[in-house]
Order: C-alpha cells, then sequence, then structure tokens
C-alpha cells in the first residue's frame, strides 16, 4: 500500500467498499448500479497503478468481465448495445 501511495490504513475502508459494491452487483435488482460502481472503483486502480508504473491488464480485464457478466445476465442492456442483427 505504501509503494502504490496509500496509508496502510485505507485497506479497511477500500476493502468494505469493494465489497458493498460487490454485492450490489451481486444482487439482480442492483446489477446494473453495481456494475458501474464497480467499474468506477476499478479505474480508481487502474489510475493508481499507473502512476506508479504497475502493469493494470488484470484491472482492465477485471473490469471487462464486469460488463460482459452484467451484459450476459440481464436484457434489458441487450437492447442498449448496438450490435448488428440478422
Amino acid at each position: 500500500m505504501t509503494r502504490l501511495g496509500l496509508a496502510e490504513s485505507m485497506i479497511l475502508p477500500l476493502s468494505i467498499l469493494e465489497l458493498s459494491c460487490v454485492a450490489v452487483y451481486l444482487v439482480p435488482a442492483t446489477s446494473v448500479l453495481g456494475a458501474i460502481l464497480l467499474t468506477g472503483f476499478i479505474g480508481g486502480t487502474i489510475c493508481t497503478h499507473w502512476r506508479v508504473g504497475d502493469p493494470f491488464f488484470i484491472q482492465t480485464a477485471l473490469g471487462v468481465f464486469i460488463w460482459l457478466g452484467i451484459y450476459l445476465r440481464e436484457d434489458r442492456l441487450k437492447s442498449l448495445v448496438p450490435w448488428r442483427r440478422p
């Protein structure tokens, strides 16, 4: 944490925040909101790792998997994405 420029005391609050976002994502009624919240959280981790020169491929892939998962289970999103239809 200190190498990333964050205090050790931030581990618990960040963990609680991330687990709260995951819980919102796992509830079907609030899954789209959870995906948006997790995207913001992962965006922060990407910026933090980018700032110190770490690779951020894992965080980027995680964000893609979050949206792929919500796209596959939420029919309302399929009408918003402009895929070519037969």
